[in-house]
């Protein structure tokens, strides 16, 4: 009987400059775009979360003291049903 091939997810990592003291998350796709599910810390002048992700595309905004954002470090965009752009980060 074949053995079923099952994907690894991928580590990947989101970072945003934002002032100490903020509050910072990543939503999307992955996860509902529920804000409260992937909260970024602090660390060395950066806001940072790692997830596991499965491959495949994704879209994303950072949320910052309840503000939704696109990743200025993100070179793809796709617009959104809300007039504005989400970021696109692609798992291989």
């Amino acid at each position: 009987m074949p053995q079923k091939t099952k994907s690894a997810k991928r580590r990947v990592k989101f970072a945003v400059q934002a002032d100490r003291g903020n509050e910072v998350a990543v939503a999307g796709t992955f996860n509902d775009w529920d804000p409260a599910r992937n909260k970024m810390r602090f660390k060395d002048g950066t806001w940072a979360a790692s997830l596991l992700l499965l491959p495949g595309r994704y879209e994303y905004k950072f949320v910052i003291n309840g503000v939704w954002c696109v990743d200025p470090a993100c070179n793809e965009w796709t617009p959104n049903a809300y007039g504005s752009l989400n970021s696109v980060v692609t798992v291989a």
